[in-house]
């Protein structure tokens, strides 16, 4: 499957590499594809860099991997997506009260502002409760570590489930969009255990029977 993803950060460059290990043809949506820093991404995945609008009309899915202060432009420049998958992984995170905290919440959240950002596209909302190293390779951990997904379209999570699981999650299906009201508060748990209460980032969460 052809996967585009929409910035070569922490988080991008982590998916890349797993989706490239998984057998997928890895498309990075950049603004400067001749950036040095991408070159050794490129060299390790195979991976194609186009512009984000050229790699989310060429991919099968796409994946937002964006800091969330530059999201709804960078969204906004990929064009029509009506009918994609969209796979939303970011949080809307800002400084509140000079702490890091969810911008969004209650009665609205990221995921949802996406959807309404790209009319028409199937947007899922997942991976956004784990860190970057735990996408990259999460292979060595004693259970297979949950993920979550919210979205309306049953047939996209059903994709989107198929994905997650090439990658080494156990994809969990929390309900439509709006439970992403659930999911980026969960995000901030997996935040303030990893970067605030000492335990650091490789480690993911898991759903044990």
């Amino acid at each position: 499957m052809d996967i585009a993803i929409i910035g070569a950060g922490n988080v991008g460059a982590a998916l890349a590499r797993a989706f490239a290990r998984a057998g997928h043809a890895v498309l990075l949506g950049v603004r400067d594809r001749a950036a040095e820093a991408l070159r050794p991404l490129v060299a390790e995945t195979g991976a194609s860099a186009k512009s984000p609008a050229d790699a989310a009309r060429s991919a099968d899915v796409v994946i937002l991997a964006l800091p969330w202060a530059a999201a709804k432009d960078a969204v906004a420049a990929l064009g029509d997506l009506a009918g994609k998958i969209v796979i939303d992984c970011m949080n809307p995170l800002g400084m509140v009260d000079g702490a890091l905290a969810l911008t969004v919440g209650h009665t609205d959240s990221g995921g949802e502002m996406v959807a309404r950002w790209l009319p028409g596209a199937r947007v899922v909302k997942t991976l956004n409760q784990v860190g970057a190293e735990m996408m990259a390779d999460n292979a060595r951990l004693a259970h297979r570590p949950v993920v979550f997904m919210a979205g309306n379209d049953a047939d996209a999570k059903a994709t989107v489930a198929g994905l997650l699981a090439d990658i080494g999650f156990d994809p969990l299906d929390a309900g439509d969009l709006s439970k992403s009201r659930l999911l980026e508060p969960f995000a901030m748990v997996w935040i303030n255990q990893a970067l605030l209460r000492g335990k650091g980032r490789r480690w993911a969460f898991a759903a044990v029977s």
